[in-house]
């Protein structure tokens, strides 16, 4: 069986769950991986068949997107060229994890593609939003579109819905409290954010996608974004201070650790996981203001932490998706 699997490269969360499902597809025959984007830190193991310019934005430094860098980086005719080159007959499988090239080479040569992904899940209407329809729900639905969906989300909110995946490497880590705290905002500057971490009385580890090389600053530690050092330090942390994603928080939840959300401005996506994970008890803030600093101290003094149930059921999900959908 020959599969392909179209994988988002836009933040990190994508590649890392991929470093846990490529292995698993792996057993089922020889695997193609296709990447596209530009913004991820992490990488996967193995090497890629087709790595694409894709569709991208670029984070900001005070909360949101940086409309002007993503409008330059965009670049819609290489775009449109990479998703009418994309050869797909040989394949037996196409997987999907938000990826627009294969994910639109499929719709246009007629292919069946299946989503593998957690976009995926808002094509339920049991999957939380704000109650203000968004046009951002037609970027979700017609970004990367698929004739099959199996999704995940912080809940089964639907039939086809699954909690998420957990990789092997966070669910074997040893856990503890060195009483610090990990951070990671990549829409937020450094200096921005050191200028509140540094008022409060605990210990800061920021991972950073503007910095090459770490550095100390007072109570704050900033490091480039490594996979292994944020692993050791969400290990070890007393909470995670993160956006709207959604890996990050789920890894962290599992882990049983605190956690607090801040979601990226106008990013619809970030305001729906932020809603859905406020469901679950995980305390949101939706601006960095004068009133901060009182909410930030308010989750550091409060030792609840939520608690999650997420199964390992990745090896089952991927069985059950090749035996029906594979040709």
């Amino acid at each position: 069986m020959k599969i392909l699997f179209g994988i988002q490269g836009t933040g990190n969360g994508h590649i890392s769950r991929a470093r846990e499902i490529v292995p698993l597809l792996q057993k089922y025959g020889e695997v193609d991986l296709l990447v596209s984007g530009t913004e991820a830190e992490v990488t996967l193991a193995q090497p890629l068949k087709y790595k694409f310019h894709g569709f991208s934005f670029v984070f900001g430094k005070s909360g949101g997107v940086d409309n002007w860098a993503t409008l330059k980086l965009m670049n819609l005719p290489r775009l449109w060229r990479d998703i009418r080159s994309l050869p797909l007959k040989e394949y037996d499988l196409i997987i999907n994890d938000f990826e627009p090239v294969s994910a639109w080479a499929c719709r246009l040569q007629k292919i069946p593609a299946v989503s593998l992904s957690h976009q995926c899940s808002f094509v339920s209407p049991n999957t939380p939003r704000p109650s203000k329809w968004s046009f951002a729900e037609l970027l979700l639905k017609y970004y990367s579109p698929t004739t099959h969906h199996v999704g995940f989300h912080f809940d089964r909110y639907d039939d086809f819905i699954h909690t998420p995946v957990i990789r092997s490497e966070i669910r074997n880590l040893k856990t503890s409290n060195l009483g610090h705290y990990t951070v990671y905002l990549p829409a937020y500057d450094d200096k921005f954010l050191i200028k509140y971490l540094s008022k409060t009385n605990k210990q800061w580890q920021i991972f950073s996608k503007r910095q090459k090389t770490p550095y100390v600053e007072g109570n704050v530690e900033i490091f480039p974004v490594n996979n292994e050092a944020f692993n050791k330090s969400l290990a070890s942390c007393e909470g995670l201070l993160t956006g709207g994603g959604f890996e990050g928080p789920a890894e962290a939840l599992f882990l049983q650790k605190k956690v607090m959300m801040i979601p990226m401005k106008g990013q619809y996506e970030q305001q729906c996981n932020a809603l859905a994970a406020s469901r679950l008890g995980v305390p949101v803030i939706h601006e960095i203001d004068d009133h901060f600093i009182f909410r930030l101290n308010n989750w550091i003094s409060d030792d609840n932490k939520v608690v999650v149930n997420f199964p390992d059921e990745t090896a089952q999900i991927v069985d059950d998706l090749v035996k029906k959908y594979a040709k």
